[in-house]
């Protein structure tokens, strides 16, 4: 005899896939766009001062 096991409850969190429409103000995808775009910045400081051997204010001229 083989036991069978309950099925899993269903989770309660809410569904995180589901696509985000673009809006005005402060929601999930403005935040997730400017995150991203402050990712691509953050690696094309790092590119700039890889390349240049300068860091990011020297290049700027503050220092």
């Amino acid at each position: 005899m083989t036991a069978k096991t309950p099925p899993s409850p269903k989770p309660t969190t809410p569904n995180t896939l589901k696509p985000v429409e673009p809006a005005f103000g402060w929601n999930t995808y403005a935040e997730t766009i400017n995150g991203r775009f402050a990712m691509v910045g953050f690696v094309g400081i790092l590119l700039l001062e890889f390349f240049t051997r300068q860091d990011f204010f020297t290049w700027l001229g503050l220092r």
